[in-house]
């Protein structure tokens, strides 16, 4: 019986390594990686390696970048007295996308979820609490999934930041119940952050 040679099987096993690729995605890939010229291989192959050598976490706020602080965390012009969480850095530019909020950001690499083993020592809390008992921040806004996890998240956060006399609202939720904040158009994240209340 045959099969496919070493090299092009441990090509389609690198591939079914990434989240949401299953057995025939990751035989497609390869068959096409296969049909492009050997620059265009490299340079693919080069940018993968590049992402992986230069993108850093920001030691303020969490976000990728290649530079430590985050551009964002420099910029001056923004509002330093509101840092909005979020759940992952993918969310930032959807709400940069949007281009309403001037705040701070807080990442928090992921979401409560007990029966993953993620605690709140999985996640990057201890970061935002150090920020907010620097006494600069007036408002957290919650911006997790809302989902099961994201709820959990958000409402283990209001409790710990409650304290501290900080503000902490929710944004509302014009979002689907369920959903994640990168599939959210502009729009309805505008409206969701408009529509934030306190928890």
């Amino acid at each position: 019986m045959y099969d496919y040679p070493e090299p092009l099987k441990n090509l389609i096993e690198a591939f079914r390594f990434l989240p949401g690729i299953g057995p025939k995605t990751a035989q497609r890939l390869a068959f096409f990686l296969l049909s492009r010229s050997n620059e265009e291989v490299e340079m693919m192959a080069k940018a993968l390696l590049e992402a992986k050598n230069r993108i850093i976490t920001c030691s303020q706020c969490g976000n990728l970048t290649d530079t430590d602080p985050c551009c964002i965390c420099v910029d001056m012009r923004r509002d330093r007295t509101l840092i909005c969480v979020v759940q992952e850095s993918r969310d930032i530019i959807t709400f940069e996308r949007m281009g309403d909020y001037r705040g701070l950001y807080h990442v928090l690499h992921g979401a409560l979820s007990p029966l993953d083993g993620i605690g709140p020592e999985e996640l990057n809390v201890a970061g935002l609490l150090k920020r907010l008992q620097e006494g600069e921040v007036k408002e957290l806004i919650i911006a997790t999934n809302p989902n099961a996890e994201g709820d959990a998240t958000a409402l283990y956060l209001a409790r710990l930041v409650k304290p501290l006399g900080i503000k902490v609202t929710r944004i509302g939720f014009g979002l689907p119940v369920g959903g994640d904040l990168e599939y959210a158009d502009e729009l309805t994240l505008s409206r969701a952050l408009e529509g934030r209340r306190e928890i």
